[in-house]
């Protein structure tokens, strides 16, 4: 075959010219119609999706429904189709009713009569489209109901001629045409420019290059350092080179003859180099040589059949890769280690952590001893006997070693006692030639040796030059025991590991220490009180303790203060100033203070508490407290509540719905001048009040929102449920395993004291009236069956009722409470408050508070929005009839 001008023979690279060109011709021509049914697709869709907008939009316009209802619709709405027909571009716009006759079109002489269009769908309330032969051709129209609220009453009908359609893609053909000749000319440029580089690259060799060529071939193979041989059809050598003929010890005649003929290859060899099979990188053992071997078919490009064999000595290579992977494993051990040991301040997980490393990429078995006072945060002596075994792991479980947990008393003659005295390892490479190992425990020895756990290395876990204990490494598995370099990688995996034993020991410690300041400034038991019906938790944080506390504290006239804090931070500083504060807010709860005055005087203290760390230059300051003070009255049923940036408490009332009242918020303590607000609720009795930390709702993993509505979920429709059974119910739906912060829960049922136990009295402002009141009051005494404290409870009374109209102010009010204690109270609207005096043997008075004290148990000064209440308790009657306080005989006696 020649070429155009006769005078070179077509090559290879013109043929693939010419194969390009068709192809290039064949992707043109697909691509040009690939654009016309693209392009007439789109005008398709263009002109449905037209027509489809316009006749919903005259559908939907504003005033069509009275133009339909006008008495000729055809004259109101022909010139409106028409008109918008011509501004959106469709070919026509028809108004009909729901039987199909039409109220406009673009041709008058058709109105009035019946539109060739399928009603059905349109009617339905659908939108339909269709093709149709119509009064201007062939068609596409889009059909739209018009509703008058859910009833179908008119239809409109919008669209275009076909020959539209096909209009736009006939403009669109010459610039589909140009495009596509462009991209013929273009690739066929591309690919003429491509062969003619190709041409001028092989330059055009002719048979004494291509000769020439191969001669330079033949030197490269036979002086490269790589043994390569081909192998023909039925395992005949068709090539060897110098390197192949010398890695493999061939003869000198070796090409030609068949491979198994071929005495001086293994019978391994053989097999692989007439398998036919490819191979990569197969080591194979050839005397003294390692030799990576690769093979390849050489028939699947249409070459002749057979493979070809390459071959490079790897001997030397295999061992610096053995030294090489050694090193890499070590690193990658140390690597892990790093991550993997002292993820939790643990000690016990910290040493389970280290056997996990070890097993069973160092070691087959691996224990970890630790000192006894390790494990309980206290730093080692020097002087301790044994060591508690702490960590056990291995690859089998039915070993032989000490079991966990058990505290051993290692020989002076072991390796674990050598080491633990010098502070450097031991390397046992055979256990059953160690007389000083064996004489530990024989029985057990002989066991470990049987089981056939061979070789040990001992290393102390050392920190800051201290001895902590003891890491044990086993080998068993493996036949040759451990060496010098096992030993160095031990040591350098439990430097690692003591560092985070002793961290974690420290902080076992300093935990430890939290804790325990933290549990004796909470409260230890209850106070006895008939308010509520209380039950608490408090759980600190598996991370270290925090400054979560609550306290209940009873108030006069049988009234309960509730209250729950949280100091932010953690540590020792902040169990501190939480002490601080519940110690502050007992004073504080002494004066009988509304809670909002009661969170003022808390967040000036925390003020004071912040400047003085500020002035002395301690570190740690408070950084913010939260506090929530409640006071709850048995006799009104009223509770009155203060918060200080701490979150709502939530109320579980009777009928078992649980709501969050909504309390002013009022800024954390610490911040100084921004007031707080007390809200007053009147609850039932068996109401439930929750007080809670922000620990117990919030969390990593949640939004603070999910755990309110979780807490309401756990309280709704379990009006019944105990105080107590409430705790537990609440933690174990809202806590997790681990809890990042404290939490400190408090739930208190309401009770309330029956109005029969209670008594009041308008007292007349006139000292007269104080006889009259002592009648009553023993008269009620009576009642109740307190004849004993008649008297005393007069001589009370009398004394208040007297201070009260002498230095008081109207109206005077006198209330009995029986309760626990018998508490008398005495209010008037004055705020002057009267003080205990000294009275001399002369005075004519000022012994009046001084016999107050003297027969009640404690006696005090309440202020209310309306004056104060001046209170005494006194001691109920004990079963067998005597009274505590003070002996009513020796007050009588006393000098008055």
């Amino acid at each position: 075959m020649r070429s155009l001008t006769g005078k070179y023979p077509r090559s290879l690279a013109g043929q693939v010219f010419a194969l390009q060109v068709v192809v290039v011709v064949l992707l043109v021509a697909a691509s040009v119609l690939a654009l016309v049914v693209q392009a007439r697709h789109d005008s398709s869709t263009e002109a449905r999706n037209r027509s489809v907008a316009v006749a919903q939009a005259f559908a939907h316009s504003p005033g069509l429904l009275t133009a339909l209802e006008a008495p000729d619709p055809s004259k109101v709405l022909q010139p409106l189709t028409e008109a918008a027909r011509k501004a959106s571009g469709v070919d026509f716009i028809v108004v009909m009713d729901t039987k199909g006759i039409r109220y406009t079109h673009p041709r008058p002489e058709l109105i009035g009569k019946k539109a060739v269009a399928t009603l059905g769908p349109a009617l339905a309330g659908h939108v339909y489209t269709e093709r149709v032969n119509g009064p201007l051709g062939r068609e596409v129209q889009v059909i739209v109901p018009v509703h008058d609220h859910a009833r179908v009453v008119a239809l409109v009908a919008a669209g275009m001629k076909i020959e539209s359609v096909a209009g736009v893609v006939a403009r669109q053909m010459p610039i589909i045409l140009g495009a596509g000749a462009v991209a013929l000319g273009v690739a066929t440029s591309g690919t003429a420019l491509v062969t003619g580089r190709l041409r001028r690259q092989t330059h055009r060799l002719g048979a004494a290059e291509m000769s020439r060529m191969y001669e330079h071939h033949d030197a490269v193979l036979h002086a490269v350092r790589e043994g390569v041989l081909i192998v023909g059809v039925g395992g005949r050598l068709l090539l060897a080179n110098d390197e192949a003929r010398r890695l493999l010890d061939l003869p000198l005649d070796a090409e030609g003859r068949r491979i198994p003929d071929l005495s001086s290859l293994d019978p391994g060899m053989v097999e692989l180099l007439t398998s036919g099979r490819a191979a990569t990188d197969e080591v194979r053992l050839v005397g003294s040589r390692l030799l990576a071997v690769n093979q390849r078919p050489t028939g699947r490009r249409g070459g002749p059949r057979g493979t070809v064999v390459t071959l490079r000595d790897s001997t030397e290579l295999r061992a610096l890769s053995g030294r090489a992977e050694n090193a890499r494993e070590r690193l990658s051990l140390l690597y892990d280690a790093g991550l993997g040991i002292g993820t939790t301040l643990d000690v016990v997980r910290t040493a389970e952590e280290l056997t996990e490393i070890a097993v069973p990429r160092l070691a087959d078995f691996a224990t970890v001893d630790l000192a006894e006072p390790v494990l309980h945060g206290d730093e080692p002596t020097g002087t301790d006997a044994g060591m508690r075994r702490t960590a056990v792991r291995g690859i089998r479980d039915d070993h032989p070693l000490y079991e966990l947990g058990q505290l051993i008393i290692f020989l002076p003659s072991t390796p674990q006692a050598g080491a633990f005295a010098t502070g450097r390892p031991e390397l046992v490479p055979e256990l059953s030639d160690a007389p000083g190992w064996l004489a530990q425990d024989p029985e057990r020895t002989r066991r470990i040796i049987d089981h056939g756990i061979h070789s040990l290395i001992t290393v102390p876990l050392q920190a800051r030059g201290v001895i902590l204990g003891m890491a044990n490494f086993w080998r068993s598995e493996k036949p040759q025991p451990f060496e010098e370099d096992d030993l160095s990688l031990a040591e350098e995996l439990v430097a690692r590991a003591a560092v985070s034993i002793d961290n974690a020991r420290r902080y076992t410690r300093e935990h430890a220490m939290a804790m325990t300041l933290q549990r004796s400034l909470l409260p230890r038991a209850l106070p006895e009180q008939s308010a509520l019906d209380v039950a608490h938790r408090y759980l600190p944080a598996f991370s270290g303790v925090s400054g979560d506390w609550f306290d209940v504290i009873p108030l006069p006239g049988s009234r309960v203060a509730l209250v729950v804090g949280d100091v932010v931070g953690h540590g020792l500083h902040a169990a501190a100033t939480m002490g601080r504060l519940r110690t502050a807010v007992h004073n504080f709860s002494t004066l009988d203070l509304p809670p909002d005055e009661i969170l003022r005087h808390l967040d000036d203290l925390i003020g004071r508490i912040d400047q003085e760390e500020t002035e002395s230059g301690a570190d740690a300051g408070i950084i913010g407290a939260t506090c929530l003070y409640a006071i709850y009255d048995p006799v009104s049923r009223h509770c009155a509540m203060a918060r200080a940036g701490h979150p709502l408490p939530a109320l579980v009332r009777p009928d078992g719905s649980v709501s969050f009242p909504d309390l002013p918020a009022g800024p954390p303590l610490g911040l100084g001048g921004m007031p707080f607000e007390t809200a007053e609720l009147e609850v039932a009795e068996g109401t439930q009040f929750i007080l809670y930390t922000d620990g117990l709702i919030e969390d990593r993993t949640r939004d603070i929102d999910v755990g309110i509505e979780l807490l309401r979920e756990t309280l709704a429709c379990h009006p019944d449920r105990s105080p107590e059974e409430s705790c537990q119910a609440v933690l174990d739906a809202l806590l997790p395993d681990r809890p990042k912060d404290d939490v400190a829960l408090l739930i208190a049922r309401t009770r309330a004291i029956p109005p029969d136990r209670v008594a009041d009295w308008d007292v007349p402002f006139d000292p007269a009236a104080v006889a009259g009141m002592r009648a009553v009051v023993a008269e009620k005494l009576d009642d109740w069956g307190l004849s004993e404290l008649v008297f005393a409870t007069e001589l009370v009374l009398s004394e208040l009722i007297t201070n009260a109209i002498r230095y008081g102010s109207a109206p005077v009010t006198v209330r009995l409470l029986l309760d626990r204690t018998l508490t008398c109270e005495v209010a008037d609207s004055s705020s002057t408050s009267p003080h205990l005096c000294d009275a001399a043997a002369m005075d004519e008075g000022g012994r009046g508070l001084f016999l107050v004290g003297q027969l009640a148990e404690r006696w005090g000064t309440r202020y209310t929005p309306r004056g104060k209440v001046i209170w005494a308790e006194m001691a109920l009657p004990r079963p067998d009839g005597s009274t505590e306080g003070t002996a009513w005989p020796a007050v009588l006696d006393a000098e008055l």
